[in-house]
C-alpha cells in the first residue's frame, strides 16, 4: 500500500526575503538584512556526507542579493515550502550548483567591477556562467550536472518573482538546451564480467566472515560489506538499501521465500524482492553463512546484532538496519551506514583482496555496477527472458532493455567467429563472385545488386533486406541458412520491446513462411520433407552465422 500523502503546514518562521520594490517594480533586498545573522545552513543527517553549508565567504563580495536569496531558497526548500525535497537534494543543490555559480558571480562583479543584484540573473548572466562551466575543463555531462543543480534554486526564486524570469524567446531566461545530445555522451556503469565477479564474490565471502561471529563488534566496515552482499543478490538501489528499515522483511505466500520491502523515495512506492529463506537442513549446516551467503539470513542477523544500538539510536536514525557504534570521532554514538562509509569499505576490500578488471587497474565498484551486473545475470539465467529480468529490477522492458542489459561474453566470441567467417570468405572470394553463397542463402549480384553499396571493392552484406531483393534466390540446400535466420529473429521477440520486434523483424518471418516456402513448396522447387528437415536442423543447431545473442548485431549489415 502507497504512504499517504502528507501536507505541509505553513508555519510563521519559514525564511523570507525581505524586500521591497523600486518604482521599475524591480526587488531590492533591504540593507539591514544583509548579511543574516546565521549564514550556515544545517542540513541534518542526511544519505551524503554534507552536514551544512556557508554562505558567509560570498557576502561582501560583490553579490550580497543574490547570496541572500539563495540562502533563504535553500531555507525554504530544507523547511518543506517548495516541494518534498529531501536533505540531500538540497545539499547537492548548495555543493554541486550554489558553489560554483556564486563563485562565478564573484568573479563577474569583480571583472565588471560594480556589484551585481536581482535584476542581473538574466540571459547574458546565464550564458556566462555556462561558458564559465564549460572552461572548467570538465566533460559536458558534469557541466550539464552542475548547470541543473544551479537552474532548480534560480527557478525557484523566479516563481517567486525574485528575479525577472522570461519564459521562451531569445531572452529566455534559460536556454532551452544548453547541452544538445549530451545524452550521448554520458557513460554509465558496465556489469561486472564473469571473470570480476567470481572474484569478487569469493573475496566478500571471506572478508564477511566475521559477522556471524556473535562477540565480533559490527563496525561500518562488516556492514557496508553485508550491504554490498544484499545489493549484488537483489539488485537494489543504494539509497533504498542505506534507509532499509528493521521490518523490511514481510512473509511470503510461497513457503521457504520472504519478502524484502523497500521504500523507494523517487518513485514514492515500495519495491518488493522475493529472497529465498533456509530451510530446516540448512539451520543445521553450521558451515552454510561461509559457503553460500543466504541474504534473508543475513539480514535477520544485522537486525538482532543491532537491536540495542537502535534503543540507543537518534531518533532520526531508529527502526534503522544499518547501525553501529562510532569508533572515530564522536565515539560511541549511535550513527548509520552512509554513502562515505560504504565507500571506505569497498575500497578497502579491493585494496585488501587485490581485485582488478581485465586491465589489471584496481576493480571499480558500486551499487549501480551491482545492479547491472544482477540484471544481466538474471536475463542470462532466464534464457533472454525480457519479462523476468525487468520484473526483477522493478523496470519497465524498455527502460530494462535500453540501460540494463548489454552483449555477453558468448555475444563477443560469437563476433569474432563471424568476423573471421567474413574475413575468410573475402579472401577467397566466395562473397562477391557471380551467383556465390551468403550467409542467407544465394545472391547473382553481390556487388552491384539492389541493395549493394555501389562502392568499387565492397560486397553487399546487407543480409536484413535479401528477402526483398531481386538478386537473392534460394534453393534446397540453403533453406538450413534460411530457417536458421528464421528462429534468430523469432527468438528475439523476447529478448527486446515488443514494439521494436512487431516493426522492425515482424515481416522477415511473414516473407520466409507466406513468400518463400510456401511458394517453393507450391513450384515444386521444395520437397515437405526437405523443407522439415531443414527447419528442424536449424531449430536445434542453427548456423554459426545466425548463433550470434543479439539481433542488434545485424543493424551492423542494414
Amino acid at each position: 500500500m502507497a504512504k499517504r500523502k502528507v501536507f505541509v503546514k505553513t508555519d510563521l518562521d519559514i525564511p523570507q526575503v525581505e524586500h521591497n520594490h523600486d518604482a521599475a517594480g524591480n526587488v531590492i533586498i533591504l540593507p539591514e538584512a544583509i548579511p543574516p545573522t546565521n549564514t550556515i545552513v544545517k542540513f541534518g543527517r542526511n544519505t551524503s556526507s554534507q552536514r551544512s553549508f556557508d554562505f558567509a565567504r560570498w557576502y561582501n563580495a560583490g553579490i550580497d542579493p543574490i547570496t541572500y536569496a539563495c540562502q533563504r531558497q535553500v531555507e525554504r526548500f530544507l523547511a518543506g515550502q517548495e516541494g518534498a525535497l529531501t536533505a540531500t537534494t538540497v545539499a547537492c543543490y548548495c555543493y554541486i550548483g550554489l558553489r560554483n555559480f556564486l563563485e562565478y558571480c564573484a568573479l563577474r562583479a569583480m571583472a565588471f567591477n560594480h556589484d551585481l543584484a536581482l535584476t542581473d540573473v538574466n540571459r547574458d548572466l546565464i550564458d556566462g556562467y555556462l561558458g564559465h562551466l564549460a572552461g572548467l575543463g570538465g566533460a559536458t555531462t558534469s557541466q550539464k550536472t552542475l548547470y541543473a543543480h544551479t537552474k532548480a534554486v534560480l527557478l525557484a526564486l523566479g516563481r517567486r518573482g525574485l528575479i525577472p524570469l522570461v519564459d521562451s524567446g531569445d531572452a529566455a531566461t534559460f536556454p532551452q538546451n544548453p547541452f544538445p545530445n549530451s545524452n550521448r555522451k554520458a557513460k554509465s556503469e558496465t556489469a561486472l564480467s564473469k571473470r570480476e565477479r567470481q572474484a569478487f564474490t569469493s573475496a566478500l565471502r571471506q572478508a564477511i566472515k566475521p559477522i556471524w561471529d556473535d562477540d565480533t563488534p559490527l563496525t561500518s566496515e562488516l556492514l557496508g560489506l553485508a550491504l554490498l552482499v544484499v545489493a549484488l543478490h537483489t539488485g537494489c538501489n543504494k539509497t533504498p538499501l542505506l534507509e532499509m528499515d528493521r521490518e523490511c522483511l514481510r512473509p511470503h505466500p510461497k513457503d521457504n521465500t520472504a519478502f524484502l520491502v523497500l521504500w523507494k523515495r523517487r518513485g514514492y512506492n515500495f519495491s518488493k524482492v522475493a529472497l529465498r529463506t533456509e530451510s530446516d537442513v540448512e539451520r543445521l549446516l553450521e558451515s552454510t553463512p561461509t559457503v553460500r551467503i543466504n541474504v534473508e539470513r543475513l539480514i535477520r542477523h544485522v537486525i538482532a546484532k543491532t537491536e540495542l544500538l537502535d534503543a540507543e539510536a537518534p531518533e532520526d536514525l531508529k527502526g534503522r538496519v544499518w547501525l553501529y557504534r562510532n569508533r572515530g570521532q564522536n565515539v560511541g554514538q549511535i550513527t548509520a551506514l552512509s554513502s562515505r562509509t560504504l565507500e571506505l569499505a569497498k575500497n578497502r576490500l579491493v585494496i585488501e583482496y587485490g581485485l582488478t578488471d581485465s586491465d589489471g587497474e584496481p576493480l571499480r565498484l558500486n551499487v549501480s555496477r551491482l545492479r547491472k551486473t544482477f540484471a544481466n545475470r538474471i536475463f542470462e539465467l532466464t534464457d533472454g527472458d525480457l519479462a523476468t529480468t525487468s520484473a526483477a529490477l522493478g523496470n519497465t522492458p524498455r527502460v530494462t532493455d535500453q540501460n540494463y542489459l548489454a552483449p555477453g561474453e558468448n555475444a563477443r566470441r560469437n563476433w569474432q567467429f563471424m568476423g573471421e567467417v567474413l574475413v575468410q570468405e573475402l579472401l577467397t572470394q566466395t562473397i562477391g563472385a557471380s551467383y556465390r553463397d551468403t550467409p542467407m542463402g544465394r545472391c547473382s549480384d553481390p556487388v552491384n545488386g539492389q541493395y549493394a553499396p555501389k562502392r568499387e571493392g565492397a560486397t553487399c552484406m546487407n543480409f536484413m533486406n535479401c528477402l526483398r531483393c531481386k538478386h537473392y534466390a534460394v534453393t534446397a540446400e540453403d533453406l538450413y541458412k534460411l530457417f536458421s535466420f528464421y528462429f534468430r529473429v523469432l527468438a528475439e521477440r523476447s529478448r527486446m520491446d515488443k514494439h521494436r520486434w512487431t516493426r522492425e523483424y515482424a515481416h522477415i518471418c511473414r516473407l520466409i513462411d507466406h513468400y518463400i516456402v510456401a511458394e517453393g513448396l507450391r513450384r515444386g522447387t521444395f520437397k515437405a520433407t526437405a523443407v522439415e528437415a531443414a527447419r528442424d536442423r536449424a531449430r536445434t543447431e542453427p548456423h554459426p552465422f545466425w548463433s550470434v545473442d543479439l539481433i542488434d548485431s545485424l543493424q551492423v549489415f542494414a
